[in-house]
């Protein structure tokens, strides 16, 4: 037997009085999270969910994700997490997709009515049938969607007691959906021991102090955010202190008040750090911050060595992917690490680089990063057409191109779809971006391919500059040529005030393209 939810409920008996999480003037206890998620677990039982029912939450970083994430685990149900910029369209394929039986959404704000969206899409689906509102207002027995029943209310009369429905190590726990880029979204489904797992995993890797305090602005509808920040933190009875939206002043404000030692992000939050414009005691953040944390996206090694002069504390790149709960390497402080490396396999897991026939390719490579250990997936819900295509002898093929060394270090060279071919030639994107981002007036760049009649695929460059700074089209590109090959340099730059990103901070490529 083996329930996920033993995290929240090994923090609510052991430190009951330490604080879980904190978000805005909410300060709440191990002991007040677990008894709210036992009142879910109550009201999911008491509305006919079953043990491997599905329960979809559409929610940002606040109380109510861990409060309907844990209960309802709790209940045996299998957490079917939804992005809050998802269309009412989009919600309804999930819902229909996963066959969820219940949905939690949060009201939002007028700027987000992620409510009412996910309300609509709700009256779309007949399998679903059951609605929760999260309101905005702690409290609040009242929805301002018509016809919607409140969080509060639902709990209302239901018991602060709850045992655990016994659900087994490999049952799923959570289906994690794709960003669809290359099709409609796939749900990873994730066991109990995936993600058990990988939380340990993920706090053996990371420095530590007495009590511990995690600044959880990575999405915990993502699963970098739910396992690195959500299920490590209570793994180690630490706090939460909830930031539902990125904001890199708001972000250093959290961390000198609330005396955080644990940040994690992707390489665009840590650009939005050193963009931040306001007065910040910078020696006491970095005085507690021990440990600074990077995935997501390949993390240029400008920005960290950028960031450690600012900060004080050296970025730890790690590597993984929705289908593998996610944590599959990580440069270990504790044994060795390397500048842009993505490190070596954590405990359990075993990395290779495969061609495009699932076959091994010896060397330094570069081939396509193939994983296996206790962090691969079960598979994609209802996908065995795609299962046959990533999995092969307990084997997953994740779609990164990547060199090792001698050593046993992996580099990423690019995802494989945003490979560009320029008459002929494979052309990696992160290598021209790392190149390009140390020139002095380049602040953030994305490079992809765009079609061109004689060479296929034409490269091209979209910079934000640094602020103050000037650099022409022409220049950049005459920089670029003397520090690359003839047949890499970008021919193309388009200057943004900013970069088109996914609610967890990634460029979006497609878009550009």
């Amino acid at each position: 037997m083996l329930n996920l939810s033993v995290l929240l409920e090994d923090g609510a008996r052991t430190t009951p009085e330490r604080e879980c999480l904190v978000f805005g003037d909410l300060r709440l206890n191990y002991a007040l999270v677990d008894m709210i998620a036992n009142q879910v677990a109550n009201l999911l039982v008491s509305r006919g969910v079953k043990p491997g029912d599905k329960v979809a939450l559409a929610s940002p970083n606040v109380p109510y994700f861990p409060f309907v994430y844990f209960g309802a685990l709790k209940a045996g149900a299998v957490v079917v997490p939804l992005n809050v910029l998802l269309t009412p369209r989009e919600i309804a394929y999930h819902l229909t997709d996963s066959g969820a039986k219940a949905l939690f959404a949060f009201t939002g704000t007028p700027e987000l009515p992620l409510g009412e969206r996910a309300y609509a899409a709700f009256g779309e689906v007949d399998t679903c049938t059951t609605y929760i509102d999260l309101p905005a207002s702690p409290g609040a027995k009242e929805s301002s969607i018509e016809g919607a029943e409140t969080f509060w209310a639902a709990l209302d009369g239901q018991p602060g007691t709850f045992e655990p429905v016994r659900t087994e190590a490999d049952d799923t726990a959570v289906i994690i959906y794709t960003s669809g880029t290359t099709g409609t979204p796939k749900g990873a489904e994730l066991s109990h021991n995936n993600l058990l797992y990988n939380a340990v995993c993920s706090s053996n890797l990371f420095g530590s102090a007495e009590h511990d305090v995690f600044l959880t602005v990575l999405p915990l509808f993502h699963i970098f955010g739910q396992t690195t920040m959500l299920n490590t933190a209570l793994y180690r009875h630490a706090t939460m202190v909830l930031q539902p939206r990125f904001d890199g002043d708001e972000a250093l404000a959290l961390m000198e008040k609330e005396n955080v030692t644990v940040f994690g992000g992707v390489p665009t939050m840590y650009w939005g750090l050193l963009g931040a414009k306001g007065e910040h005691d910078i020696a006491k953040i970095a005085a507690n911050l021990h440990t600074a944390v990077s995935g997501g996206s390949a993390l240029p090694a400008e920005l960290a060595k950028n960031v450690k002069e600012r900060l004080g504390v050296e970025i730890l790149e790690g590597y993984g992917l929705s289908e593998t709960s996610p944590v599959v390497s990580f440069n270990n402080p504790k044994v060795k690490a390397k500048p842009g490396s993505i490190g070596r396999p954590i405990w359990g897991v075993e990395m290779k680089l495969v061609d495009a026939e699932f076959n091994d390719v010896e060397g330094e490579g570069p081939g396509e990063i193939a994983v296996r250990g206790h962090c691969v997936m079960k598979g994609y819900h209802d996908r065995p057409d795609a299962n046959a295509q990533v999995l092969k002898d307990g084997w997953f093929r994740t779609g990164d191109i990547a060199r090792r060394d001698e050593e046993g270090f992996y580099f990423i060279v690019d995802r494989s779809k945003d490979m560009i071919i320029r008459g002929g030639y494979n052309v990696y994107p992160r290598e021209l971006e790392e190149v390009l981002m140390t020139h002095p007036a380049v602040s953030l760049v994305a490079v992809v391919g765009v079609p061109h009649e004689s060479h296929g695929e034409e490269i091209k460059a979209y910079v934000v500059r640094e602020e103050g700074r000037e650099v022409t089209e022409e220049e950049l590109v005459a920089w670029s040529k003397e520090r690359l090959a003839g047949y890499k340099y970008p021919r193309l730059v388009e200057f943004r005030d900013r970069l088109p990103m996914t609610a967890t901070g990634k460029i979006l490529k497609r878009d550009l393209r």
